[in-house]
C-alpha cells in the first residue's frame, strides 16, 4: 500500500525513513486515538488515513485506542459508532485498546512522580489554578501547596483514590516549571476527582487522569513509535516528552504534528455538532448537512471518494481551508461509473399526450449508465399521461428557452418527440396540465433524424409512477463573518434543507438504504437510511451534477 505517497509532499514519511535508516526504530507502530465523546467527522478521516496509511506503507501496525479518560462525556454508543466509521472507510485496526485498560499503571506512574518529588496534591479550585497560571508574557504563581512533603502527597493521593474527597476539592499536579515560557509546562493538572460511573470500569475509580498525562503513557505502553496528531497539540509536545521521561517508560514514542483538515463553511468540531443536535437544529449526528462520517454516509458520499480527497490534500504542517467543492468533485468522479442513471420528477407537472392511445402501456429500453455499458439496460413504462418538471414548461418563455412551451417540440428522454398545443389552468390561473401530441416515428433508438430538437426532458409515466420524498441540501452555515462575537447559531441557514415530493420510476420503489442513483439533470441521490420505509424510499441529494470547481487549480485529477 503506497497511498502515503499521494498528494502533497509527506514530511512524516521522510521522518520515518530516517528513523528506520538510523536504527531508532525497527517496526513502525501508529495509533488512531479518538475520545468516545461524539461521532467522527471528516477531520478524523484525515487522522485515520494518515495513521493507517503510514503504518501500512512501512509494513507496520496501527492500533485503535479509545482515550476514555472522561466518564462525564463518554458513552459506548460513541465507541461502536467510531468502530463502524473506521470499518466503513475500509480500514481494520491491528489491536483494540482503551485508555481505561491502563488506569492502574497510570496511577502507579503518578505515585512514582510523587516519590520523585515531581507531583503534588493541590487544594486550589479550578478557578484559582487558572488565575495563577500566568500569561504568554508573565510567569505563573506557585501554589501554596506546591512544597508539600512526599509523604503527605502520597497519603492525600491515595485518599483521593479511595473517594474521601469531593469533586474539585483536590487535584494532582505535575511539578514542572511555573516560569516556563510554555504555559503547558506550568504544573499541569494530571488527575482530578470525578464521582462518575465509567463506561468501561464502572465505579472502580473516582479519580481520572487528564488526557495530556494519559496519552503519552498509552503510547509508551503500547509500543507506539510515531504518535501522529494535529498541530493543536504541538505546544503539548514538551509535556508529552516530560511524562515519558519522568515516568521512566521503557518505550520512547515521539510525537509529530500535521495540519488539521478544514473545509470552508463546514461545521466539524464535535462540540459544535453536539450543540446542534442538543438544540434540535439537526436531526442527529448523522444529519446529512454536517461533515460527520455518518452524516456524509447518509448523504451518499462514498468511502472511496473521501479517501481520494484526503490523500489528494496530502500531509503537511501548513494549514489552509479546503474548498468543499473539491470533496464533491471526488464524489462525482467515484459515482459516475457506479450509480445507475434514472429519471425522477421532483416538482411534477402532468402532461397528457392527446394522440397517444388510451389505456396503452409501452415499455421502452433505457440504458442504466452510458459511461458504464456493463450495467446493462432496464425497461421503463410510457403512456398517454406522464409527469415532467414544472420548470421544464413555460407558457411565455424568454429567448433561448429550449424546453417545452406552446408550439415547441422537444424530445422525451428514451421516448418520443412531443409538441405542446394547449394548457389547462385552475381557478387561480396556475397551469395544472399540459396537452401535447407525439410523433410515433421519432421513437428513441429508431434512427429517426429527419428533424432535430434542441431540448430533451426527463419524465416519469403517470400510472406507474411511485411517490417519493426528496431532501435537497444547501450549506448549513451562511458565509457571513466568523468573528468571536458571532455565535454558531447566528450563522445557521434556515433553508439548508428543502423537502419536496415527486415521483420516481417504478423500478426504484424497492430501493434499499444507501442505494445510489444519478437522477437525470438533478444530481446524485442516496436512499436515506433514517426515514425510508419498504416501498417508500426517501432520497437525499448527494451532489448536483455540475460544479464550478476547477480540479486543475487544486492538483486534483479528472473533470468536475
Amino acid at each position: 500500500m503506497d497511498n502515503i505517497h499521494a498528494g502533497n509532499s509527506n514530511f512524516i514519511k521522510t521522518i520515518i525513513e530516517t528513523d528506520l535508516k538510523e536504527g531508532r526504530v525497527k517496526n513502525i507502530v501508529t495509533r488512531f486515538p479518538p475520545e468516545p465523546n461524539g461521532y467522527l467527522h471528516i477531520g478524523h478521516a484525515r487522522a485515520i488515513c494518515i495513521n493507517f496509511d503510514t503504518a501500512a506503507a512501512f509494513g507496520g501496525r496501527t492500533h485503535l485506542r479509545f482515550d476514555d479518560t472522561n466518564p462525564l462525556k463518554e458513552d459506548t454508543e460513541y465507541v461502536e459508532a467510531i468502530k463502524e466509521d473506521i470499518k466503513w472507510l475500509g480500514f481494520q485496526w491491528d489491536e483494540l485498546y482503551f485508555a481505561s485498560d491502563y488506569f492502574e499503571e497510570m496511577y502507579e506512574r503518578a505515585v512514582l512522580l510523587i516519590k520523585k518529588g515531581l507531583a503534588y496534591v493541590d487544594d486550589q479550585t479550578q478557578e484559582q489554578i487558572r488565575a495563577t497560571r500566568g500569561t504568554l508574557t508573565e510567569p505563573g504563581i506557585e501554589s501554596p501547596y506546591r512544597n508539600r512533603s512526599v509523604e503527605e502527597n502520597l497519603d492525600l493521593f491515595e485518599r483521593m483514590k479511595n473517594g474521601e474527597f469531593k469533586e474539585g476539592e483536590k487535584v494532582l499536579r505535575a511539578k514542572v516549571d511555573m516560569k516556563s515560557p510554555n504555559i503547558n509546562m506550568r504544573d499541569p493538572v494530571i488527575y482530578r476527582i470525578l464521582h462518575a460511573k465509567h463506561h468501561n470500569t464502572g465505579d472502580k475509580w473516582c479519580i481520572y487522569p487528564m488526557y495530556t498525562y494519559a496519552h503519552p503513557l498509552e503510547d509508551a505502553i503500547e509500543g507506539v513509535t510515531h504518535s501522529l496528531c494535529s498541530l493543536e497539540f504541538e505546544d503539548q509536545r514538551p509535556f508529552y516528552d516530560w511524562v515519558i521521561r519522568e515516568c521512566e517508560m521503557e518505550n520512547q514514542p515521539r510525537q509529530y504534528e500535521f495540519a488539521k483538515l478544514q473545509i470552508e463553511g463546514a461545521i466539524i468540531g464535535k462540540r459544535y455538532i453536539k450543540q446542534l443536535v442538543d438544540e434540535g437544529i439537526i436531526d442527529g449526528w448523522d444529519d446529512p448537512r454536517v461533515y460527520t462520517l455518518s452524516g456524509l454516509r447518509r448523504r451518499g458520499f462514498t468511502p472511496e471518494a473521501i479517501l481520494a480527497f484526503i490523500r489528494e490534500t496530502g500531509v503537511s504542517r501548513s494549514g489552509g481551508v479546503v474548498d468543499p467543492r473539491m470533496l464533491e468533485h471526488f464524489v462525482r468522479e467515484d459515482l459516475k461509473l457506479k450509480a445507475p442513471r434514472t429519471m425522477a420528477v421532483l416538482r411534477p407537472l402532468k402532461v397528457v399526450i392527446t394522440n397517444y392511445p388510451e389505456n396503452q402501456i409501452e415499455w421502452l429500453e433505457a440504458e442504466n449508465n452510458p459511461d458504464n455499458p456493463e450495467m446493462g439496460t432496464r425497461k421503463i413504462p410510457f403512456s398517454r399521461e406522464i409527469y415532467i418538471e414544472q420548470d421544464d414548461f413555460m407558457e411565455n418563455p424568454p429567448p433561448k428557452y429550449h424546453r417545452l412551451y406552446p408550439g415547441n417540440e422537444v424530445r422525451l428522454k428514451h421516448a418520443y418527440f412531443i409538441r405542446c398545443h394547449d394548457v389547462v389552468k385552475d381557478e387561480n390561473g396556475n397551469i395544472v396540465e399540459v396537452h401535447c401530441t407525439y410523433d410515433p416515428e421519432t421513437k428513441s433508438g429508431s434512427g429517426f433524424n429527419a428533424r432535430k430538437v434542441k431540448g430533451t426532458l426527463h419524465w416519469v409515466e403517470a400510472t406507474h409512477a411511485v411517490p417519493a420524498e426528496f431532501r435537497l441540501y444547501k450549506p448549513l452555515l451562511f458565509e457571513g463573518e466568523t468573528g468571536e462575537e458571532e455565535s454558531l447559531l447566528d450563522r445557521i441557514n434556515p433553508d439548508s434543507l428543502e423537502i419536496v415530493h415527486g415521483f420516481i420510476e417504478p423500478g426504484l420503489k424497492d430501493a434499499k438504504p444507501h442505494d445510489k442513483f444519478q437522477m437525470y439533470r438533478h444530481g446524485y441521490f442516496n436512499v436515506d437510511s433514517k426515514y425510508s420505509k419498504p416501498g417508500q424510499p426517501v432520497f437525499n441529494l448527494t451532489v448536483s451534477l455540475k460544479s464550478s470547481y476547477d480540479p486543475s487549480k487544486a492538483g486534483a485529477s479528472g473533470d468536475a
